[in-house]
């Protein structure tokens, strides 16, 4: 992608081409006639997401504030040149590469901007052709090769060093340790490690006279926009004193996947010049003319994965035991060792939970990974990629004008079984986390292509685009913490509404025939709300809604979030108005009064509020969940086969019926609840009590 490995691809295209090798010159990306990487900047932006992510967690929009930058590179760089003009607010400090130290520390931001442009678009330049008049007092220019070089006042204050006179690798090793917003690595080499770890383990000989330990980095953020500047045990080591990074995997997938793109455009345009239906003179130019689309794509895969790590750390402590459980699982599989990726063992897990410590984003970064290449292999291994509906996401993967114009040729893709799998297994990974597919499938013997299939039909139904655009949309508006809050809430949503789907059988079914029985009614059913809410249900309602209009969120989507408390029992609903041959208004309506009379509003919240400890505890509090759900849809069923004009009067007639053995249950419920039980064994036998009234 870059004048070195561009040559290489177009070696190895040729090759293929002599071999009549059907991937022709989409066997290697980044050639001649390929996207350029650095032209594009898109490794660079990619990583600037996951920079940006980090600011914005830590209350700093970097797009308008000024902030302080130390580096490893030049900008002459693909990763490290484009990631330094990103910001018209950098403050770049300090940087190296393999022949210079660059020293700046008052830049002028504007300035220092325009001359790192200059360079960038300079051929070959390098941190010595720097316009030296720009620098700030007690800055400037110095050859890796000198043997010592003077720290001013000036310098010492921005980097925090007490020496007046350092060598270069001494110098260097101080740059790392800078007390700085950010640490931006577009270099070659690997410059933190453990301290746990001796330098020849690394294996990056050629700077272990300036690397430093994890835990003595004193930025706030680091962005790995090159490969293997950290080892995975010094991430982890600055993960755990509070440093906010990923993993390099992570930061600069957008070159690696720019890759992936331009290899699958250009297999059916390849296809269909073998057939004689396009040349090479069309073909060209259209690849060329689809670099904004396809660097939009990249760049919104970056975003929405970096912000997949963030919902993952902020559940990390509570979900830890989820957390081990996957591991182990992928263990068993053969898909993962632990140690060759540095994930905690057993013990180490035991502790990090005795500290209400969960993994680290660099630990959670290596498991996601691995999460999403099982549910790729589970897809592929089942029927679900064939399934017709799936074909809108392969054409969405695609840039609009070649899907307009090469629509037919897209549809018979020689890879279209997998790209449909890796859509679904980062859709499922990166909205609902790395164990929720593992863990329904296992805890109740589904397949895991089942369960995706489930949430795409849950995520078609729901719309759930609406959650996540808006609350995306909340960027430097809210607070990350509540934007994560609001992303959680809106997964359980889609969460419940998989595993209803799952258990329910519709993922053993055609996607579109539940996307026919519940899309229309989800949405009448929404309308409904929240004037169909008896009155408890009405007063949750609206606390939920006027805690989120407190909190700044816009009233439609705090109007949406809020109907996610009750939307959850749409499908339910749905089920019991078409088996009754009621309507959809009828059917809500004795649902939530089956609901209000029981007080099931307030079982639900203390059933999902357990504190669960291991597989079988959190198995135990799902499997009651789902018998109180069970419970109350049967309990439904029967109140809408009485006759009345209301659901009031229907629920009357049959508690009218009953009432002797309704009275029962409803007295030690509310025994219950007068004496503020909400553990496990307290919860069970409510659940029990209204287990009895099934036959009722």
């Amino acid at each position: 992608a870059d004048k070195g490995t561009a040559t290489f691809s177009d070696i190895a295209n040729g090759i293929s081409a002599d071999y009549g090798h059907w991937l022709g010159d989409a066997f290697a990306s980044g050639g001649s006639v390929g996207y350029d990487h650095k032209k594009m900047g898109i490794t660079a932006k990619g990583a600037w997401e996951s920079v940006k992510r980090h600011f914005r967690e830590l209350g700093k929009d970097i797009q308008s504030e000024a902030f302080t930058v130390v580096g490893i590179g030049d900008m002459s760089g693909d990763v490290f040149g484009n990631g330094m003009l990103l910001s018209p607010h950098i403050h770049l400090l300090a940087a190296f590469d393999h022949r210079h130290i660059f020293l700046d520390p008052q830049p002028d931001a504007a300035a220092s901007f325009a001359e790192r442009a200059r360079l960038f678009a300079l051929p070959r330049s390098s941190w010595d052709d720097y316009d030296k008049t720009l620098i700030s007092k007690g800055g400037g220019v110095y050859p890796r090769s000198a043997k010592s070089i003077e720290i001013s006042e000036e310098l010492r204050q921005a980097l925090a060093i007490e020496a007046r006179r350092l060598t270069p690798n001494e110098l260097m090793n101080a740059i790392l340790k800078a007390p700085v917003d950010l640490l931006w690595n577009g270099g070659i080499g690997t410059y933190v490690k453990a301290s746990t770890q001796a330098h020849p383990e690394v294996g990056d000989r050629a700077n272990d006279g300036l690397r430093v330990n994890g835990r003595e980095l004193r930025c706030k953020v680091v962005g790995e926009g090159g490969n293997l500047g950290f080892t995975q045990l010094g991430r982890i080591e600055a993960a755990l004193k509070g440093v906010k990074l990923n993993t390099d995997a992570i930061d600069n997938a957008g070159g690696v996947h720019s890759s992936d793109r331009e290899v699958n455009i250009k297999i059916p345009l390849n296809q269909l010049m073998a057939e004689g239906k396009l040349d090479r003179a069309s073909r060209d130019p259209l690849l060329m003319s689809m670099t904004e689309d396809l660097a939009r794509a990249v760049l919104r895969d970056n975003t929405v994965q970096s912000g997949a790590v963030s919902l993952l750390e902020a559940q990390s402590a509570a979900r830890l035991d989820e957390h081990r459980e996957l591991i182990r699982t992928l263990e068993r599989e053969g898909l993962l060792n632990r140690a060759v990726e540095f994930l905690p063992d057993d013990e180490a897990l035991k502790e990090r939970q005795r500290q209400g410590l969960g993994l680290t984003r660099p630990e959670l970064s290596v498991l996601l990974a691995y999460a999403k290449m099982s549910l790729y292999t589970a897809t592929l291994a089942s029927e679900m990629p064939d399934d017709p509906f799936f074909v809108r996401d392969l054409l969405a993967y695609f840039p609009p004008a070649l899907v307009e114009r090469h629509g037919e040729a897209l549809r018979k893709h020689q890879l279209r079984r997998e790209i449909i799998a890796t859509i679904l297994s980062n859709a499922v990974a990166n909205r609902m986390g790395v164990s929720f597919a593992h863990r329904l499938a296992d805890d109740h013997g589904h397949a895991r292509g089942e369960v995706l299939k489930a949430y795409a039909i849950a995520h078609e139904v729901y719309e759930a685009d609406r959650y996540w655009s808006a609350i995306e949309a909340l960027d430097n508006r809210v607070p990350a913490a509540l934007q994560t809050r609001l992303m959680t809430q809106a997964s359980g949503l889609l969460k419940h509404a998989t595993s209803w789907l799952v258990m329910a059988g519709y993922a053993r079914r055609p996607v579109l025939q539940a996307v026919d029985r519940f899309s229309a009614a989800i949405r009448e059913i929404e309308a409904l709300l929240p004037e169909a809410l008896p009155p408890g249900y009405r007063e949750d309602w609206q606390r939920t809604l006027s805690q989120l209009q407190a909190e700044g969120v816009p009233d439609a989507l705090a109007l949406r979030l809020a109907a996610t408390r009750v939307l959850g029992n749409a499908p339910d609903i749905t089920e019991l108005a078409l088996e009754a041959n009621v309507t959809l208004r009828e059917a809500a309506a004795a649902y939530f009064a089956v609901g209000e009379r029981f007080r099931l509003l307030g079982l639900y919240a203390a059933i999902n509020g357990l504190q669960v400890r291991g597989k079988w505890h959190a198995l135990a509090r799902s499997n009651l969940r789902d018998d109180l759900y069970r419970i109350h849809r049967l309990l439904t069923g029967r109140v809408l086969r009485m006759a009345g004009k209301s659901a009031e009067e229907r629920l009357e007639h049959w508690t009218d019926r009953h009432r002797d053995k309704l009275s029962f249950a409803e007295a030690r419920i509310a025994e219950l609840r007068a004496a503020g039980v909400s553990d496990f064994e307290g919860l069970v036998v409510a659940v029990r009590e209204l287990r009895r009234l099934r036959g009722l």
